[in-house]
């Protein structure tokens, strides 16, 4: 540079460094930063700068970016002394300044707490991690359009994962982790731009990283290491990790919202597979229980059908693995059902139903696979594991149902009851040709060990709301096949549902009963409802007991539920009439084993002559008739005396000696008709009915099972005598006599009974149903019109007759009376 006189001038340079031409605001962030790290943050410099701060704000993007800048330089040169002084003063900025124009600052905060985070010092994650649970407590103004945290999900989560060498800094940085996770959900769920947070890619970070730290708390109880007793601190001052991602994992769930449920509970189903946690399955169903109990209660059923989902997809693991899901979904619902669980009701049950059908075949596959092999020992492990996986549905069901409210247990019970195969039957759920009789037989005590389960506890104010027919024929239909098994599960759930008392438990055992008014049993007026059912429905209870007793497989329980059932017809549903209907069905089972026309085991023909006699002494003290007591008294008391094998107490002990036949000549032994209705006469009791041997109805339910039915037997020996007889004695069947066979069971009673029914039938029922009733009744009696005028006389010709002209001479071709076609309205 020249001056005016030409002479050189020495060049002034202005130099960027100099420190009173620098910014104010890098002066003041300097002067934070002492001489020596070690001395800390300096306070009156750090207070001049926040005061700048919040006078200035627009000043406040060009401090983050510069305390960036010298954070970015001093990590690189490893001053973490000045590091922890610049997130200091970040923190104090950030908690001072809660203006519009901090957006910009925070940018530089975020980026400055992902350097922390990046690097491979444990001291400066932890670090980084407090600096942001720090600002996620920090209640933002305006959303933010732009940020994002996808980074510090996927840092936080390595940090929960951390296999660090030392216990304890691996302990530090996993703590340091989840809080970090839990600062990100505090930070984004109640944002509604940040719905981002609950997609999968994020999902799948979060919740396993949480569940990894729980199942690891886990692992140490196990091995023998034990763990905090509760809360997040353990005995020596350090932070459970496990702890806090029990307590970060419910609060992400409580804010959960209905359209993020999946996102939320499939990746902890995916976690459980991955480290085969559902056998054992204790892990697993801590987590559920504490999904159940966190997530608001109408999303429950969310989790219920995310569980079901998980079945169907590992249907064919292992059959512990199996039993594991089903195990958690146990508790699933027990935790929805106290609430609601929406409409996946008999979703849930048609599931499980399909699983159990699964499990069967699997059994079954294994059996035949173990009987054309030698590994026996296998097999039979196969077996048993299946065995564990139908205990649990079965488990699963019953407790499910016996939670519902009982408008909704009806349901389920129909639902249930709809699934069970009868032989004769339609069942379109399980296909019954495939399994065979022996899976057959399996899913039906499966099936009705539920429904045991489903209605203990049942209380329905009317008998035929809680036992419609849809229900009851089935279950009868099963009290006739040819299992003691499946008739004892029968009549326990007959006894669930009519026992509205809760009697049955002072009933239990077959005896006679010295003094029933100690037993203390609880009884009310019979309603009208019930003595309506009684008179629909009656005379088919009465037909299954009688039916039932004379199988030759009963055993000693067999009869002990006899007895419950009748025991608990007297109490519940018995009038003046239905006791009398009692005494005859009674009666009548005695007249059987006396009569043995089918040929019955003695200890079958002894074992009904003691449930008579144990009934009838319940019956006496129960009605309060003191002469009925007193005959039944007598012949007891003879019994034990003379006949010691017809009382329960010596028949059903063990090695009880059976005799070879029965006295029947001793009318003392037994209980006589006409003592009876001479003890019942008076008021109240029609005694005269007494005198009307009881004989079961004959009805379709034989159809529908394995035996075969009292219209095949009387049909078969019908056709073996008429094939047997001569021409001519077909010939002398007259009208007389086919009267004589029809009224040999047309006794008045039923025929008055049969009248009600009919009427009562044609009042109620759908006309689909009355239509479809009389189209088979009418082809019934065609048959056998058919079949009576073939032996008898031709009829004469009728009018309707054709002539036909053959080698000159007029014929007439008369056309039978019963194959002419009459209008519809001249049919009956």
């Amino acid at each position: 540079m020249r001056n005016v006189c030409g002479t050189d001038v020495p060049t002034l340079r202005v130099c960027g460094c100099c420190g009173p031409l620098r910014p104010r605001y890098k002066r003041l962030v300097d002067n934070i930063f002492p001489e020596d790290p070690k001395d800390g943050l300096s306070k009156s410099d750090m207070e001049k700068l926040t005061f700048y701060a919040v006078s200035a704000p627009e000043k406040l993007d060009r401090i983050g970016a510069y305390l960036a800048e010298r954070l970015s330089r001093d990590v690189v040169r490893h001053r973490y002394g000045n590091v922890v002084i610049a997130m200091e003063a970040l923190d104090q900025l950030l908690m001072a300044c809660h203006s519009q124009s901090i957006k910009p600052f925070v940018e530089s905060f975020l980026h400055m707490v992902a350097k922390l985070l990046e690097s491979r010092e444990p001291d400066l994650q932890v670090l980084g991690t407090n600096s942001f649970v720090k600002f996620a407590n920090i209640e933002e103004d305006t959303p933010s359009y732009h940020r994002r945290y996808d980074f510090f999900v996927s840092q936080f989560s390595a940090m929960c994962h951390s296999t660090h060498e030392d216990t304890e800094t691996r302990t530090r940085i996993r703590v340091a982790g989840i809080k970090g996770l839990q600062g990100v959900v505090r930070k984004t769920v109640n944002d509604e731009l940040q719905a981002i947070i609950w997609e999968p890619q994020h999902m799948d970070k979060l919740i396993p990283s949480m569940l990894f730290n729980m199942q690891d708390s886990e692992d140490l109880d196990r091995a023998g290491h034990p763990s905090t007793p509760s809360g997040s601190v353990s005995q020596d001052g350090e932070e459970n990790p496990a702890a806090l991602a029990e307590s970060c994992f419910r609060e992400l769930l409580g804010r959960a919202a209905y359209g993020n449920m999946n996102n939320a509970v499939r990746p902890v189903l995916v976690h459980l597979d991955n480290h085969h946690l559902w056998d054992p399955n204790e892990f697993a169903v801590s987590c559920f229980r504490i999904i159940m109990y966190s997530i608001q209660a109408q999303h429950s059923h969310h989790v219920i059908q995310q569980v079901l989902n998980h079945l169907d997809t590992h249907n064919k693991n292992t059959p512990r693995a199996r039993a594991g899901i089903v195990q958690v979904l146990l508790e699933t619902v027990a935790i929805a059902a106290k609430g609601s669980v929406g409409p996946t009701v008999l979703e849930v049950f048609n599931t499980l139903l399909k699983h159990l059908r699964m499990s069967v075949d699997f059994e079954l596959g294994e059996s035949s696979r173990r009987n054309s092999s030698t590994s026996v020992s296998s097999g039979r492990g196969k077996e048993s594991e299946e065995r564990i996986v139908q205990n649990a549905i079965i488990q699963t069901i019953g407790f499910f149902g016996g939670n519902l409210p009982d408008y909704q247990r009806a349901e389920v019970m129909m639902f249930i009851m709809g699934k069970v195969p009868v032989y004769g039957t339609p069942c379109h759920t399980l296909d019954t040709v495939k399994i065979g009789h022996q899976g057959t037989k399996r899913i039906q005590t499966m099936l009705l060990s539920s429904l045991i389960m489903v209605t203990s506890g049942f209380k329905s104010k009317s008998m035929a709301a809680a036992l419609p027919s849809p229900f009851l024929d089935p279950l009868f239909s099963i009290s006739l096949m040819e299992d003691s098994e499946l008739r004892q599960l029968v009549f326990e759930i007959l006894h669930n549902i009519i026992d509205r008392h809760d009697n049955r438990a002072k009933l239990r055992g077959i005896r006679i009963i010295p003094n029933v008014a100690a037993l203390k049993i609880k009884r009310e007026k019979i309603s009208k409802q019930d003595v309506a059912f009684m008179k629909k429905h009656g005379q088919q209870l009465y037909r299954h007991i009688y039916l039932g007793c004379k199988e030759e497989d009963n055993v000693h329980k067999n009869f002990e539920l006899l007895f419950t059932t009748l025991a608990i017809l007297t109490i519940e549903l018995a009038n003046e009439e239905v006791v009398i209907d009692l005494i005859r069905l009674s009666i009548a089972l005695q007249d059987m084993a006396l009569a043995n026309e089918e040929n019955m085991p003695m200890f079958i023909r002894c074992g009904i002559m003691a449930l008579v006699a144990a009934y009838l002494n319940f019956l006496s003290q129960m009605i309060a008739n003191p002469p009925f007591c007193q005959h039944v008294s007598k012949v007891i008391e003879l019994r034990s005396m003379d006949a010691q094998h017809l009382l329960p107490e010596h028949i059903f002990r063990d090695k009880c000696p059976i005799p070879e036949s029965l006295d029947k000549e001793d009318r003392l032994l037994y209980f006589q008709t006409a003592d009876m209705a001479e003890c019942l006469a008076g008021p109240g009791y029609n005694a005269e009915r007494l005198s009307v041997p009881y004989v079961p109805q004959v009805t379709d339910e034989d159809r529908l099972t394995r035996r075969k039915s009292f219209v095949d037997t009387i049909s078969l020996q019908v056709d073996i005598v008429s094939n047997c007889l001569p021409d001519k004695v077909a010939e002398e069947i007259t009208f007389e006599t086919l009267k004589k066979a029809i009224d040999t069971t047309g006794l008045e009673e039923q025929e008055r009974e049969k009248r009600r029914q009919v009427m009562e039938k044609f009042q109620k029922a759908p006309f689909e149903e009355i239509a479809a009733h009389c189209e088979s009744k009418a082809n019934m009696l065609h048959d056998r019109l058919a079949k009576i005028f073939e032996l008898t006389i031709r009829p004469p010709p009728s009018p309707s007759g054709v002539v036909s002209i053959s080698s000159g001479h007029t014929q007439h071709q008369s056309v039978p009376v019963y194959e002419m076609k009459f209008p519809d309205l001249c049919v009956y």
